[in-house]
């Protein structure tokens, strides 16, 4: 009898995109105005929204987890005063809240205002670094987030499940 293979997880940028996007000019101007119009309205649903979703929540994670790799596995930059660990921290409990008590998606002021900052600091590396570097960390975050998902984590790493 044959073993069922694991169905594979659809990456978003391959190797081959990743090199072919521009060393020196950022990421076309669609795509990170889309990237931060999901990210901003993600973050405005879940600090003012009737009833945040998964998803508002998900795309605010990912621009953190973003920029988590940008300062743990690229070195672009620093977490001065450990304000991604804080907003990493937020989302975590907000998520666990939601699963454990269904309840809406919401942050702390601390964690809010932790987010905040932290999405700020993404949308300006989004805007300045070359399309190649963004294009590596989305892969590189991908990666790390299937490996969580199928159990091999990091000491730095926050499951929400």
């Amino acid at each position: 009898m044959k073993k069922s293979k694991k169905p594979q997880r659809r990456k978003t940028y391959t190797l081959l995109d990743e090199m072919m996007a521009s060393p020196s000019e950022p990421m076309p101007a669609e795509y990170r105005r889309h990237q931060l119009t999901r990210m901003y309205g993600g973050l405005e649903a879940m600090a003012h929204g009737d009833a945040p979703t998964s998803d508002d929540w998900f795309v605010v994670s990912d621009a953190v987890n973003m920029l988590e790799t940008m300062v743990l596995e690229m070195a672009i930059c620093e977490d001065e005063g450990d304000t991604l660990k804080e907003a990493v921290r937020a989302l975590a409990v907000a998520g666990q809240r939601q699963k454990r008590e269904g309840k809406q998606i919401r942050l702390d002021g601390p964690g809010m205002a932790a987010v905040r900052e932290v999405l700020a600091s993404y949308a300006e590396l989004l805007n300045a670094l070359p399309a190649r570097v963004m294009y590596r960390c989305h892969r590189l975050t991908e990666k790390r987030i299937h490996e969580i998902l199928a159990g091999r984590t990091k000491p730095h790493d926050v499951a929400v499940g």
